[in-house]
C-alpha cells in the first residue's frame, strides 16, 4: 500500500493532535505539584465538570438550527427532569446518567 501526499498530511495531523492532546492532559499530572494554583483558580476549576456537562446536554435537549427556534423533544425533556430529581435525591452523578438514559429509552420504547 502506498501513501500519497494527502494520506501523509492526515497521518501527520493525527500524530500532532495526539501529541498535543497528551501533553495538555498529562502535563498537569506530571508537573502539577510544581505549579501551584491560586485559590481563585482552584475555586473556578470546581465548576468545570458542571460546565462541560451542561454544554453537552443542553444542545441535545434543546436542539436548534440557524434561523429557527429550539425544538423541544418531550421525551428528552422528561428524562432530563427525572434525572435532575434523582440527582437532587441521591447526589450521585452515576445515578443521574443511568436514570436519565433509562427513562429516555423507556419512553422511546413505549412510543
Amino acid at each position: 500500500m502506498s501513501f500519497n501526499q494527502y494520506d501523509w498530511y492526515i497521518l501527520g495531523a493525527v500524530a500532532c493532535l495526539t501529541v498535543v492532546s497528551f501533553l495538555t492532559r498529562a502535563g498537569y499530572f506530571l508537573f502539577g505539584d510544581h505549579l501551584p494554583l491560586a485559590d481563585g483558580v482552584r475555586r473556578a476549576l470546581r465548576y468545570a465538570p458542571v460546565a462541560a456537562l451542561t454544554a453537552i446536554i443542553l444542545p441535545e435537549i434543546f436542539p436548534w438550527s440557524v434561523g429557527s427556534y429550539p425544538r423541544l423533544d418531550l421525551y428528552k425533556l422528561i428524562a432530563a427532569g427525572v434525572a435532575v430529581l434523582v440527582y437532587l435525591r441521591t447526589h450521585n452523578s452515576v445515578w443521574l446518567m443511568v436514570s436519565g438514559m433509562a427513562i429516555y429509552w423507556l419512553l422511546k420504547a413505549l412510543a
